[in-house]
């Protein structure tokens, strides 16, 4: 197996890199402006998204799309589905390079923009022999942050024998197709992000949150679990160990927590790990007494302090069945509030702090993807569950730390009476709230010397051209759809 580079590595160390958790260390305290950034949109296809009330001092452009032509690549097609992404800056040049999963594609692209922002080049560095499984979210670990890397983590999420990737984002584009890139210590599950926690949460460590995204059929014996990988050495991601999360008087059901209650809770060895099966981790993980969720699709920390960093939110997508709670599960969705203890990852404090039940249809509609600041909490819908009580399409909302106050922020751009707008965008004419979903939301700031400024990634699952169809060329799928990624300015951090 040809991965050396995967050992606790330091290269590219002044690199300044931005990843798709949503990091924004503040190094520049906001004040630096990088006038060589041009934010008219780039891409020929307007941004699919809007803010909403209270938030209309919200700048967006789009910056790619599916339909663009790019300068130096004209054939490449930035393809469907972009989730999980990393912005880092082009060691070869002045400009930058996005790293950006497609997760029905199982491929990972790489797409060079200038110093103006302005997408040149596009190819991909993962292909779908390569991935293996649907790639969702990741994370781009660098050694300014996380003190090893860079590296983009890339989670499988196709079943519970699906594996974490360790992705050279510089890599050569004549190993897209290479399999043996994923990471056996951090085990098998239907994963959705592996999230190293900074350098500074836990000195010496390598401690990285992983989120796995499960239902509760009959065919598994456990649910959705927060998976923890820890290694005494800083950037060994194969001799670590396997957690599961519990709760330290062993109940399991998700909806037995309640807003305005702590949990004691800790990580238990899984036995084993890195030579079992998906199947047999889940098993074991339900005799450890581990929480059953509902889907844990993303996991993100917060920013600032190593105190701060301590500080986990991780989502519970939900499910029904035909429509109905499913005893012990969350059926909107929730989001998790986990603080670990300072000198003991192993240890911590476990709330709900937002609930979608209490509010079906009006509140938040199976959150997916998660962004957190230092001040807020950015969930990111994924209504796609189409339930028949949902009130409105999926929203991004903003959660305030400090006041527990939880706004929608954001909406999908649907003009679904427009005929020219369907005729492109939605020609099957769906109707229903939740056709579209988002990827990655990422803080850019530090990055490009523009403050409070950030990357989402858009699913418009409607929008359908037989031109998109085979962008990573490895021919392995069919899927036609169109994929985006817009800039926000003026986003409260």
């Amino acid at each position: 197996m040809k991965t050396n580079w995967i050992k606790p590595v330091t290269f590219f160390t002044a690199i300044t890199i931005a990843f798709a958790s949503c990091q924004n260390d503040d190094k520049d305290n906001g004040t630096s402006v990088n006038s060589q950034i041009n934010f008219a949109s780039a891409s020929t296809t307007p941004a699919l998204v809007t803010p909403l009330t209270g938030f209309e001092n919200l700048q967006i452009s789009s910056l790619i799309s599916s339909g663009d032509v790019l300068k130096d690549s004209p054939s490449f097609i930035f393809g469907a589905q972009p989730d999980g992404a990393g912005l880092l800056k082009d060691p070869n040049s002045d400009g930058y390079i996005l790293i950006s999963n497609h997760e029905i594609l199982k491929s990972v692209s790489r797409v060079y923009l200038d110093k103006t922002f302005t997408p040149i080049k596009g190819e991909y560095i993962v292909d779908g022999i390569g991935g293996l499984t649907r790639l969702c979210s990741a994370t781009l670990a660098t050694p300014e942050t996380h003190g090893f890397g860079p590296i983009f983590l890339t989670a499988g999420e196709s079943g519970e024998e699906s594996m974490v990737h360790g992705i050279n984002p510089f890599g050569d584009t004549s190993e897209k197709s290479r399999t043996d890139r994923v990471l056996p210590a951090l085990g098998k599950a239907s994963m959705e992000n592996a999230v190293p926690l900074p350098k500074q949460a836990y000195p010496g460590k390598t401690v990285i949150l992983i989120g796995e995204d499960q239902s509760y059929g009959s065919s598994h014996t456990s649910a959705g679990q927060v998976i923890m990988y820890m290694s005494g050495i800083v950037g060994d991601l194969s001799n670590g160990k396997l957690y599961a999360l519990k709760r330290n008087d062993d109940n399991q059901v998700e909806t037995d927590m309640t807003i305005g209650n702590s949990f004691d809770v800790s990580f238990v060895e899984i036995p084993n790990a890195k030579s079992s099966t998906g199947a047999e981790i889940n098993t074991k993980v339900n005799a450890l007494k581990a929480i059953r969720f509902s889907r844990v699709e993303d996991v993100d920390y917060r920013k600032g302090s190593a105190a701060n960093n301590r500080e986990i939110y991780f989502t519970a997508t939900g499910q029904s069945s035909s429509n109905n709670p499913v005893t012990g599960y969350t059926m909107w969705g929730r989001i998790y509030k986990l603080v670990l203890d300072a000198n003991n990852p192993l240890k911590g404090k476990l709330e709900l702090v937002v609930e979608g039940d209490s509010t079906p249809g009006t509140g938040i509609i199976n959150p997916d993807n998660i962004c957190v600041t230092e001040n807020y909490v950015y969930i990111q819908e994924d209504g796609d569950s189409f339930y028949t009580a949902a009130k409105h399409d999926s929203y991004i909302w903003q959660y305030n730390i400090a006041t527990k106050v939880n706004k929608p922020w954001m909406t999908m751009k649907h003009d679904r009476t427009n005929t020219a707008w369907n005729a492109i965008y939605n020609p099957g004419n769906e109707t229903r709230f939740g056709s579209w979903e988002y990827g990655a939301m990422e803080d850019i700031s530090d990055i490009i010397g523009v403050p409070n400024t950030f990357t989402l990634n858009i699913h418009p699952h409607t929008w359908k051209s037989s031109k998109f169809a085979n962008a990573d060329g490895s021919g392995t799928n069919s899927n036609i759809e169109g994929g985006q990624t817009v800039i926000i300015r003026n986003v409260q951090r």
